[in-house]
């Protein structure tokens, strides 16, 4: 083989090579695990939830024994005790499973409580005869995830790995988000906090991989009221999403 056929296959390998070895972006975010920052943002959503529940409760709790001394026993508010705080993290993981992955969401925004856009669309179909394969059974559809399941077990090692952080913050730092205290000041890094951020005002889907601008969601409202003003009297019409 001559010097210069030799030098061409040479080069050619070496674009394959360096082709080969770069890592793949991701097409769309339809298929992955949550991050550790979504894992503590769930968690710190679930416990200040709970513990919102109860805050505002009047009960006193008595504490200590009447011993022969006589000294009493002491009486504090729930809402400031120790039992409290137990019992908001007393399955606090478990109801991570009472979240669905949303696929039409973007980030973090994907893991939220109630039945998603997609999995509404898929039984609408199912109930209008079309036969609709996931690869599991009807009967499972509504069972937690994978993504679901791994967000609950890495709240309870988040939760075991930080509890006396999780205690320090309910006792001396409740004028702080929890967010903040735990995920930001504990938890992660300062460069993985970003999905911290990001709230849900409906206009975070992702349609065909790509999320919509705010242009485009105005445009596409601009569109809709048309054609209301168009439709035929007495047949309304029907959104695609409400199947």
């Amino acid at each position: 083989m001559g010097p210069v056929r030799l030098g061409i296959l040479l080069f050619i390998l070496a674009v394959y090579v360096a082709w080969a070895g770069t890592p793949k972006e991701e097409d769309d975010d339809t298929e992955r695990l949550p991050s550790k920052c979504e894992v503590c943002k769930l968690l710190s959503l679930e416990l200040q939830e709970e513990l919102g529940r109860t805050g505002r409760s009047r009960e006193m709790l008595e504490l200590g024994q009447v011993l022969d001394t006589g000294k009493r026993k002491r009486h504090i508010p729930y809402s400031i005790s120790e039992t409290r705080l137990e019992e908001a993290l007393e399955n606090l993981c478990e109801r991570i499973l009472d979240y669905s992955v949303h696929a039409e969401r973007k980030g973090s925004l994907r893991y939220a409580k109630g039945q998603s856009q997609t999995m509404a669309t898929l039984k609408g179909l199912v109930q209008k005869g079309v036969k609709v394969d996931l690869g599991i059974p009807l009967e499972l559809w509504d069972e937690p995830s994978v993504e679901v399941t791994f967000l609950k077990k890495q709240c309870e090692t988040m939760l075991e790995e930080f509890e006396d952080v999780v205690g320090d913050w309910y006792f001396h730092h409740q004028e702080q988000p929890l967010q903040h205290f735990l995920c930001e000041g504990h938890v992660l890094p300062a460069t993985e906090t970003a999905c911290l951020q990001e709230t849900w005002t409906g206009k975070e889907k992702i349609t065909d991989g790509q999320e919509k601008t705010e242009g485009e969601e105005e445009q596409d409202q601009e569109e809709e009221e048309e054609e209301d003003m168009t439709s035929t009297p007495g047949h309304p019409k029907h959104d695609p999403e409400d199947l």
